[in-house]
């Protein structure tokens, strides 16, 4: 047996990326080769590191990618070439996902491989509908069967007789398309047509939709509503429950696709927020964050700040580039001295704190014009201040001290550029399906997202953390639906909450 490659069979859980197992996320992170379908979160695809190779062989119903036999080998040729590869598949690999083909398969090839459970669909995307498949009010036993069979077997293998009669829940997969036929069966072999039944499509994420009925009316009811695949459904009387526990789609942001222009590596913050309030966020950084231009500059000025009274930090990520550079050169966090720390706000002041810093002043208005009204509460006429910044940041604060007598060295530990790379293919999603917001946390990322040259999207509105980049959102033609009232993410995401609830 080779020892050169191991092939992963991961789940990815049903859509939510919190439902990704520890294990699979090690897995994504040390592949080699990543093979997907079209059931993952494209946000997993983040995890990968440099120069993983990403292959779709994303399915549906009648519009394979990839057919299986190719998905095989190309797992089974990977794995042989020595590289780490990952299946990843929607839920869990061995439920109705053909996991235990491709185990097979790359056991025959003699390939080492590893199969690594998922959250499944039968079972999550009813929890987040608000129905439990067992209760003890109404089952002891549930049952799992697939809508699709293989169309080449000429028969069904799913005895309906059987179903109809057993009981407890049933709840099955990849069925919409003949959602009829399959209630028409229960009903034809003894099931009361008004059993309760519930659908659920896209389970788990911020596009989730629940429709219920009984087997005698949900098929009108899901072609009334125009209801499609991916769906999950749940039949017996624990449907129920949803009237009282239909925890998941009353979220504030809930059904709201809302677009959030951070960095890659800063995206994370908001994007978390804003998916625990529901919303459906699309990832679409339009800048990244690249070192300074000139480095043995900024080098040499972080190795002598504790020559300084003051240090200034107007972002986080200048703090981040600050000090991971001061612990390069100085082993103790002492070898910084005793300078005073301000931050321009309290995401920057967060960010200082993480390294075991006080930060001694915070304006109370989270701009660099704050910052100066806060300083002029301070005596700093002839004091030394290292102000760490980004290359295109506006001179409001060195101008600003030094005009009250300080002595202003500019530090540019950073620059921002345009994102060039978009794996999860977010530009598409946009394009093809809108978005209700836009968030936008600073000037840069509103010049970069105009110049990607996207049309605006009909009825989204634009969200802006502060006074400046509203200024560059007018510039551009286009005025914020509102400004922040505290400049920063968790100021941002109250306003955005602020915002929905009032046109609600």
């Amino acid at each position: 047996m080779s020892t050169s490659g191991t092939c992963y069979l991961v789940g990815a859980g049903p859509g939510d990326l919190g439902l990704v197992t520890l294990r699979a996320k090690e897995c994504i992170e040390l592949a080699d080769v990543l093979v997907y379908d079209a059931l993952s979160s494209p946000e997993l695809l983040n995890w990968t590191k440099a120069g993983c190779e990403k292959i779709y062989v994303g399915k549906r119903a009648k519009d394979h990618s990839v057919p299986q036999d190719q998905i095989n080998g190309i797992i089974v040729e990977k794995t042989k070439a020595g590289k780490n590869v990952v299946r990843l598949k929607g839920g869990d690999p061995m439920i109705f996902a053909r996991g235990g083909e491709e185990a097979a398969e790359l056991a025959a090839a003699g390939v080492k491989f590893e199969i690594v459970p998922g959250i499944s669909s039968t079972i999550g995307g009813p929890t987040y509908a608000g129905i439990p498949v067992t209760h003890r009010d109404h089952n002891t036993q549930l049952t799992i069967f697939t809508g699709h069979e293989d169309p080449t077997k000429g028969f069904t293998s799913v005895d309906y007789k059987q179903l109809a009669q057993a009981p407890g829940t049933k709840v099955f997969v990849m069925g919409v398309a003949r959602l009829r036929e399959i209630c028409n069966s229960f009903i034809e072999h003894g099931a009361a047509p008004d059993t309760p039944i519930a659908l659920t499509r896209w389970a788990t994420t911020p596009m989730q939709k629940t429709i219920t009925g009984t087997l005698s009316t949900i098929a009108d009811i899901a072609d009334a509503q125009n209801f499609s695949s991916p769906a999950v459904a749940v039949i017996g009387d624990v449907v129920k429950e949803r009237e009282k526990i239909n925890w998941f789609e009353k979220r504030p942001l809930f059904g709201k696709r809302i677009v959030v222009t951070r960095t890659r590596e800063q995206a994370g913050e908001l994007s978390r927020a804003l998916r625990d309030l529901g919303a459906d966020v699309i990832e679409l950084p339009t800048i990244r964050i690249e070192g300074p231009p000139d480095r043995r500059e900024f080098a040499e000025l972080v190795t002598h700040a504790h020559e300084y009274d003051w240090l200034i930090f107007t972002s986080p990520n200048g703090v981040e580039r600050f000090f991971d550079a001061f612990f390069i050169a100085y082993q103790d966090a002492r070898s910084l001295g005793n300078p005073r720390i301000a931050a321009i706000g309290e995401g920057t002041a967060k960010k200082i704190r993480e390294y075991r810093f006080a930060v001694d002043l915070i304006p109370e208005r989270f701009v660099a014009e704050g910052l100066i009204e806060a300083f002029k509460k301070e005596d700093i006429e002839n004091l030394t201040m290292l102000w760490v910044k980004a290359a295109e940041t506006r001179d409001v604060v060195g101008a600003g001290l030094t005009a009250m007598g300080a002595i202003v060295d500019n530090c540019i530990a950073y620059q921002t550029v345009a994102e060039t790379e978009d794996p999860t293919g977010a530009r598409a999603r946009l394009v093809a399906e809108g978005a209700d917001m836009i968030t936008f946390t600073s000037s840069s990322t509103v010049d970069h997202f105009f110049d990607l040259g996207i049309d605006w999207p009909e009825g989204c509105a634009a969200a802006s953390i502060g006074p400046v980049t509203s200024e560059t959102l007018r510039k551009k033609g286009m005025n914020p639906a509102f400004e922040a009232r505290q400049h920063d993410i968790p100021g941002l995401v109250k306003a955005i909450i602020k915002y929905f609830k009032q046109r609600a």
